[in-house]
């Protein structure tokens, strides 16, 4: 397991800086994201620690689909290649993402969250509100835990 599991007791942090950010890959405009529970994966598509994400994160989707949980990832590319949209594109179906991507070439979102690594894993709840963030790979239980956790609270 590489990374770690950074508690967040009460967060002030909400979906507004992803919500807000720049333009969408696989989507025109934001999701919903209402009453759900949102996962958000930042990342960068040639980050191999990233793709060991992607199927726990398509697993969630198959397993809660997408009126319990919205997936949103957060592209902040790290090598020039990565700020081409049409490589990000690319990437995206290759890597079979099919949920929103928002372009965060300035790292806006990145800072917005104190992201420091790729990939990191911010799960808010049904009204918005950061409640864990995971940094690095091999967390796949410990999320489809706070996932069900979320998904179960009124």
């Amino acid at each position: 397991m590489i990374g770690f599991i950074a508690p967040l007791l009460a967060s002030a942090l909400t979906l507004a800086p992803v919500l807000t950010g720049g333009g969408w890959a696989n989507v025109t405009a934001p999701p919903a994201t209402d009453g759900r529970v949102t996962l958000v994966d930042v990342f960068a598509f040639s980050c191999i620690n990233c793709r060991h994400v992607t199927p726990e994160l398509q697993h969630l989707r198959r397993e809660y689909g997408t009126d319990a949980v919205t997936i949103i990832g957060v592209h902040t590319p790290e090598l020039p290649e990565e700020r081409v949209h049409a490589n990000l594109r690319a990437a995206l179906a290759d890597q079979g993402i099919s949920w929103p991507v928002v372009y965060d070439d300035d790292s806006r979102i990145w800072n917005a969250y104190g992201v420091t690594a790729w990939p990191t894993q911010l799960l808010f709840d049904k009204h918005g509100r950061l409640r864990e963030r995971f940094v690095g790979e091999g967390y796949d239980a410990e999320i489809e835990r706070a996932v069900r956790t979320l998904v179960a609270e009124r």
